[in-house]
């Protein structure tokens, strides 16, 4: 009786564990509605401190305030990013795991041997975009992007990237492509080592986002000749660069930022967080993160997140020449 009374405990606490951690994990209920538990996981597939971990952290902190929950920020980092994607791969079904996602999602698949695709996920919400700015060194001849193009269709130019799959490099090859033009591409690791060739004149010109633009901008190191968006930044200190489309570039490029949930989750669970989401993006929180970082907040989410994607990963494709 003792064995049989101590089994029969042990089973109820087995029991109670899982209906906890179902609890935790989230779920639907009884009339439907999801509900993605007490703790939720971010995945960030950077290391920390950088522009994805930045975004990451930012919109977990986001989400904690619209619902309730604990959001916690993981790091798993490896492959450029293509580890934090497997491990979102393999939590297929689970509402309650998130990925702060951006550009290497359309561009792992291109240049790396992986088992996913963004239609391997469920594509939430694209918080922003981060518009290239080509800029050039204080003292260079060129005043405008049409200058660059010109000079190129009669010498060799130099233009430095960051990464050789980089927001910067997919840019430049789209401009090259319309403009009938080629530059000779100087990569380096980071964006810090390209804005030092460019100002130490070993390169000719160089493309970046705004946030890793502004010291130089501000010291007068550097100048802008045209942002590669749609239309002109509002920011103080970008409001007089012109857009590419003004200098006759019709090139736009981003790195978008934002954030999925893995495939195979429920439909409310998909809807609970598109909701969540648009709640997030009417808090200050959210145009704190937007301003720091001089992003534009050209948001999407669910099925017209998925249709901005497949466009994106066309674009980038063609780009890295695949």
């Amino acid at each position: 009786m003792k064995r049989r009374s101590l089994l029969a405990a042990g089973a109820l606490g087995t029991l109670g564990m899982t209906l906890a951690a179902c609890g935790e994990s989230g779920g639907s209920g009884e009339d439907g509605e999801f509900d993605p538990g007490n703790r939720v996981t971010m995945i960030v597939p950077f290391s920390a401190g950088g522009g994805s971990d930045i975004a990451g952290r930012a919109i977990a902190a986001g989400l904690e305030e619209v619902t309730g929950s604990t959001v916690t920020v993981e790091n798993r980092v490896g492959g450029s990013g293509a580890v934090g994607y497997s491990d979102l791969r393999n939590s297929e079904g689970d509402g309650s795991v998130l990925l702060a996602s951006e550009t290497a999602l359309n561009t792992l698949p291109i240049v790396q041997d992986v088992d996913f695709t963004y239609e391997s996920f469920t594509p939430i919400m694209k918080a922003g975009e981060d518009f290239n700015i080509v800029v050039v060194a204080a003292d260079s001849p060129y005043q405008s992007i049409s200058d660059v193009i010109d000079a190129a269709k009669s010498e060799q130019l130099t233009a430095a990237v960051s990464g050789s799959t980089g927001p910067d490099h997919i840019a430049w090859s789209l401009i090259e492509q319309e403009q009938d033009i080629t530059l000779e591409r100087v990569t380096f690791e980071s964006s810090s080592e390209v804005l030092a060739a460019l100002m130490g004149g070993h390169v000719q010109v160089a493309a970046s986002n705004p946030g890793e633009l502004t010291g130089q901008l501000e010291s007068g190191d550097i100048r802008a000749l045209c942002a590669l968006a749609p239309e002109r930044y509002e920011y103080e200190l970008l409001a007089d660069i012109p857009t590419g489309a003004e200098e006759g570039v019709n090139v736009t490029f981003a790195q978008w930022r934002g954030f999925i949930a893995p495939g195979g989750i429920e439909d409310a669970a998909r809807e609970y967080w598109i909701e969540k989401a648009k709640e997030y993006e009417k808090t200050e929180a959210f145009s704190e993160f937007i301003e720091s970082n001089m992003l534009q907040p050209v948001t999407a989410y669910g099925d017209e997140f998925v249709s901005y994607l497949e466009q994106y990963s066309a674009d980038v494709e063609s780009a890295l020449g695949n």
